[in-house]
């Protein structure tokens, strides 16, 4: 079979082509012969990668501009990367999700673990909201959003191009709808028996975080009976599912009143609402301020946002995760339940543990260790990426 013609860029002699062989997705700039040719090509186009002896390794989508310069699409250089190739992407990652849920809320493609790097797409019913962030995606979207359409099932397509990622390869902010016509409101979610209310033009992210759906199962299971805290609530995640399972009361506490009332609608939806209670606040000034009111509750949740989304960013993290665990583990009743979650990648699991750990102490708290939980199934992880695994929760009882 003849070899489709690509651009070719080449490993330095020192860089360490088995990690490639063996499965590593990404080749970063410092690994790569980047001279005045190879810096010319056009930022997303798919190239051949070789070893320093010229040997293939695969096709990769290329930035010169990113870091992570080379992201490694296909190991048969013969396979063009087109519309039947992401088709065939698509479908093994609906073949999955299909298995796993009976309603189609999900994570559709969780970027290189399901073999499209930076490409995430969540699924809304017929509606999902793809963020392309890479390049080589961002090159490809009408092949991609072909192969979307073509699986059946799906007739909206919505971009969105908000986060740090998309800046880091160079590329712009700017959200659209690809196909189809947007919700004209949210969208009603139902998880853990609960209905969530997302929104897919305006929220943050791509409306809702289905990657904590099993900890707010696990979260939800504690709080039969009990006086719920819901911090860094966003849509009602923790609360509403508490809720659901037959907690006394959730008061969810965010710095987005829009989120809040997202939250409020699905409270209604839920047919919860006479027991939820929101405070729109700063997570750490709410701690402090339910500690002076005397609050306590018998499950308290927190679930951050990235305090450490960089290895630059590790420590004054790590200090954060402490810290909320600390003001956090004050409000929890003695016998009651402490959740602690972690979106940060460059905070490792052992790390993230020890700063919880080392917060409860210092709040002068007792505690076991329950139950430690990761992102769902549809948020499958790489073996050869530890990024691919970010999410972190641990359950403690004080």
């Amino acid at each position: 079979m003849t070899q489709l013609p690509y651009s070719v860029i080449r490993l330095k002699p020192k860089a360490d082509a088995r990690k490639i062989r063996h499965g590593a997705p990404w080749v970063f700039d410092n690994e790569l012969v980047l001279d005045r040719r190879t810096k010319a090509i056009s930022k997303g186009e798919i190239v051949l990668l070789e070893d320093a002896d010229r040997a293939p390794l695969g096709l990769v989508g290329f930035n010169a501009e990113s870091r992570i310069s080379g992201r490694m699409l296909e190991r048969n250089v013969n396979v063009p990367v087109e519309v039947a190739w992401f088709k065939s992407k698509l479908s093994k990652a609906l073949e999955m999700r299909e298995r796993l849920y009976s309603e189609p809320f999900y994570r559709l493609v969780h970027a290189e673990a399901d073999g499209l790097p930076g490409v995430v797409i969540d699924r809304f019913g017929d509606t999902v909201v793809l963020q392309p962030n890479a390049a080589w995606a961002e090159m490809k979207l009408d092949a991609l959003c072909e192969a979307l359409l073509g699986l059946g099932g799906i007739t909206t397509i919505l971009k969105n191009s908000a986060g740090r990622a998309r800046g880091l390869e160079g590329l712009d902010d700017v959200s659209a709808v690809l196909a189809g016509v947007a919700p004209s409101g949210p969208v009603p979610v139902k998880m853990n028996g609960a209905t969530y209310m997302a929104d897919l033009t305006g929220g943050q992210k791509t409306g809702i975080f289905f990657d904590q759906r099993d900890n707010q199962a696990f979260a939800a299971q504690l709080s039969q009976g009990a006086d719920v805290l819901d911090v860094f609530s966003h849509v009602g995640g923790f609360g509403l599912a508490a809720l659901a399972r037959g907690a006394t009361s959730a008061l969810a506490v965010d710095a987005s009143a829009p989120a809040l009332e997202l939250a409020t609608e699905g409270a209604k939806a839920s047919g919860v609402s006479e027991r939820f209670e929101t405070r729109v606040s700063d997570a750490f000034d709410a701690l402090v301020a339910l500690a002076e009111e005397g609050r306590t509750f018998d499950v308290v949740i927190c679930d951050p946002p990235a305090f450490a989304p960089s290895k630059k960013a590790l420590d004054a993290g790590l200090r954060a995760y402490e810290r909320i665990a600390r003001l956090a583990s004050v409000l929890v009743k003695d016998g009651g339940y402490l959740g602690l979650c972690s979106c940060s990648h460059a905070a490792d699991l052992s790390k993230f543990r020890a700063a919880s750990s080392r917060g409860i102490g210092r709040a002068g708290r007792t505690s076991q260790l329950i139950h430690t939980g990761f992102a769902g199934p549809d948020h499958p992880l790489m073996p050869q990426l530890a990024e691919s695994g970010y999410l972190k929760a641990l359950f403690y009882r004080l």
